[in-house]
């Protein structure tokens, strides 16, 4: 029988995949994929702090994903429920945790920093997306946590995920659309194949593969995949927009 994960093996495993301390680190998460772990979702939380140490700051979705036109009247900053799995819900819950105010994509972080990364999500400034909705702010504007955390030179942790929950994906088709819109042009906002991008960041990207736990786990800087992402969606579009 397979003996249960503990927050200090997950903490060495996360540190041998590259989180350091002082790491800024975005986290993608299945529970399930780590296999057992004693204490469920708070030892992996506790090994993620651990591994980035007292000077760092975890980030997580703590999305809101209900059919879109309930949204606006299910959001409540302080009850409404993470929808991107129990990891994310169990990290909103904890005492000292900060979530940014988004009635959709709100962000959730503990650690240094972490009230001030997440502050300031009701603002309009920055690129504009589909899920913007007033009186919320701009879903990936200049004050939203997932810019802040690419601008800070922050990880991506996909833990026991694939591309499909890469929501830096979005990022990226928010990022193309506002450049095609400053350059004079109406298109209309686009999605990109998340998967197929995934496999094409694979082959190309600086990237770290390794276990944590049960989990097979990808970790990179976000600046290097967004940045990556985006010069091949404008030199070759046709492949990824669906």
């Amino acid at each position: 029988m397979t003996r249960p994960h503990t927050r200090e093996t997950l903490a060495r495993d996360l540190r041998d995949l590259g989180v350091e301390p002082g790491d800024i680190l975005f986290v993608h998460s299945s529970l399930k994929s780590l296999g057992p772990v004693n204490g469920g979702a708070g030892t992996v939380i506790g090994a993620l702090e651990d591994a980035v140490g007292p000077e760092g700051l975890v980030l997580m979705p703590s999305f809101n994903l209900v059919e879109w036109d309930r949204r606006p009247e299910t959001w409540d900053i302080e009850t409404s429920p993470s929808t991107v799995g129990w990891i994310t819900e169990y990290f909103r819950l904890m005492p000292g945790t900060y979530r940014s105010d988004h009635l959709s994509h709100s962000v959730a972080a503990r650690g240094k920093g972490a009230k001030e990364l997440v502050a300031d999500h009701l603002s309009r400034e920055g690129y504009k997306a589909r899920w913007d909705r007033e009186p919320w702010g701009r879903t990936y504007g200049s004050r939203s946590p997932m810019y802040r955390a690419n601008e800070a030179g922050g990880k991506l942790l996909m833990l026991g995920v694939d591309y499909e929950s890469s929501t830096y994906v979005h990022f990226v088709e928010t990022m193309h659309w506002n450049m095609l819109l400053d350059s004079g042009s109406d298109a209309e906002f686009a999605f990109l194949d998340r998967p197929l991008l995934g496999e094409f960041w694979d082959r190309v990207g600086n990237l770290s593969r390794g276990p944590v736990g049960d989990a097979h786990c990808r970790l990179f800087r976000i600046r290097e995949y967004v940045d990556t992402l985006l010069r091949e969606v404008i030199d070759n579009p046709a492949p990824y927009w669906q």
